[in-house]
């Protein structure tokens, strides 16, 4: 009886300690808690930049490591020689589009000042179109006819047009401000490359173990090749088709150069652009400079089935749903740079799931990745962990 009375109190003094130290870890988790949360707030109107910073530091280390070579250990350099070549090749695109569109718009409204605005008449074909035709060919003759007047009539739905395109044009400037800022800050990130990639393999460890390591290379191994394969092989070929379309002055270029980009990130090329402007080249131009035209933009139709299967062919087989899906929701979530971010980590996530949920069933390359990792981590227990 003595020993059970004395085995009492110590069960509640067990007990009591055991409900205290609960609540001090529920404390400790709710001060976590709020302080990440703050974190998050204050970093959530940079975080695309951020991460679209990671993504191109990622993709461009190869490149960095072997400039930091040939400069002779001179990594500020070479950072700095990157940010400026990767703002010329991206700029040089976008300013040819901006260019374009803002001597369009120079156009439409010094002849609305002049009044000199005028609306060509209605094809004859449009009049055999069933069920519409007739009407459609009788609205357009109506409008051609007093176009000051139907825009008068028009006047608030066109007003609403407007504001809606200006509002995407402001869009567009801010998406290439965040280009700008991401291809900079990627500079300072390469610059500490290899204490950036310490804390990521710390923290991947922490959450997942050894394998959580080679989840973390096999994340930038899926983000070099998709950069390399899908989005770096996009601006070459609209680099090339806006270089293409300036020489030989297509109208509206500007669009095009942007739908062909659209069209290259989708990986359905740009041939849906060219192909047209080649036929309605060889009917509105000379045949001398028709010919040049369509030589110079089949190797811009191919280039892409040259230096993909290049640039990928190193074991990922993301599928092109994957790449239409990230783009397609990338774009319409976060605008111009979604359309780049999208189907980066759509792709990221895929690779990552499929090595986490079907380790027998993924590409070469995460199997490669994994089990170099596997080989490079002891798996003694004693080993310290870091």
């Amino acid at each position: 009886m003595e020993q059970t009375s004395d085995t009492t109190p110590q069960k509640t003094d067990t007990g009591q300690i055991s409900i205290e130290a609960r609540v001090s870890d529920l404390v400790r988790l709710g001060i976590i808690a709020l302080f990440t949360y703050w974190t998050l707030r204050l970093i959530a109107p940079f975080a695309l930049i951020i991460v679209w910073s990671a993504i191109l530091a990622v993709a461009l280390f190869p490149l960095f490591q072997g400039l930091s070579r040939l400069l002779g250990g001179r990594p500020i350099i070479a950072a700095t020689t990157i940010v400026v070549a990767c703002l010329v090749l991206i700029i040089t695109p976008l300013a040819l589009v901006a260019v374009n569109f803002i001597d369009a718009a120079e156009v439409l409204i010094e002849k609305l000042r002049n009044e000199n605005l005028t609306l060509a008449a209605a094809p004859e074909a449009i009049r055999g179109w069933p069920i519409v035709g007739e009407r459609i060919y009788a609205s357009w003759n109506q409008i051609a006819s007093d176009l000051a007047a139907a825009i008068i009539r028009f006047e608030e739905p066109l007003r609403r047009a407007l504001g809606v395109v200006i509002g995407k044009l402001a869009s567009i400037a801010g998406g290439v401000l965040g280009f700008v800022a991401s291809i900079i800050l990627s500079g300072v990130f390469l610059t500490m490359s290899d204490r950036l990639a310490e804390t990521i393999h710390v923290l991947a460890r922490r959450i997942a173990g050894d394998k959580g390591v080679g989840f973390a290379r096999l994340a930038g191994t899926t983000v070099r090749n998709v950069s390399r394969g899908v989005i770096g092989v996009a601006f070459l070929q609209t680099l090339l088709c806006a270089l293409c379309f300036a020489f030989f002055d297509v109208p509206a270029r500007g669009a095009l150069t942007f739908v062909v980009l659209v069209l290259c990130l989708m990986q359905i090329g740009p041939a849906l652009v060219l192909v047209p402007l080649i036929i309605w080249g060889w009917y509105s131009w000379p045949a001398t400079t028709a010919l040049v035209f369509t030589v110079i933009s089949i190797p811009i139709l191919i280039v892409d089935n040259i230096l993909k299967p290049i640039l990928m062919a190193r074991g990922l087989t993301t599928p092109m749903a994957i790449i239409v899906i990230g783009v397609i929701g990338g774009t319409l979530s976060y605008g111009l740079l979604g359309l780049f971010l999208g189907p980066v980590i759509l792709s990221v996530f895929y690779e990552l799931l499929r090595a986490w949920a079907w380790p027998s069933g993924t590409s070469s390359v995460a199997q490669a990745t994994l089990k170099d990792v596997a080989q490079q981590t002891s798996p003694s227990p004693e080993r310290p962990v870091t």
